[in-house]
Order: C-alpha cells, then structure tokens, then sequence
C-alpha cells in the first residue's frame, strides 16, 4: 500500500492541467482572455497537485 496515497493526487493534477490546457487554448481562440485566466489557473492547480502526490509518494 505504500505510495499509493499520492497516486490520486497526481491523477487530480493531470485532470486539471488537462482542463485548463483546453479552457487555455479555447479562451485564446475565442479571445476570451477571462477563459484563458481560467485555464492558467486550472493548470496552476494541476501542478500543485501533482507536486502534492510526489511529497505523498516521497514519504512513504
């Protein structure tokens, strides 16, 4: 069981850079620059998570 407790953050993390690359990317097609904040944030969050899960995963 060791290590698996981070595996769902890094799985959240993926989900949200995946989100926010899409809002990201369909934002500056639209030029809706509220819709690419949105995404950066998202990929932002993503990261943190990402980085949450590998902390989780060092510790065990």
């Amino acid at each position: 069981m060791a290590g698996k407790e981070g595996w769902s953050d890094k799985i959240k993390g993926a989900v949200s850079r995946v989100r926010g690359e899409a809002k990201d990317q369909t934002g500056n097609a639209k030029g809706d620059s509220k819709m690419q904040r949105e995404g950066k944030k998202d990929k932002l969050k993503g990261d943190l998570q990402n980085d949450i899960g590998d902390m989780k995963n060092k510790d065990r």
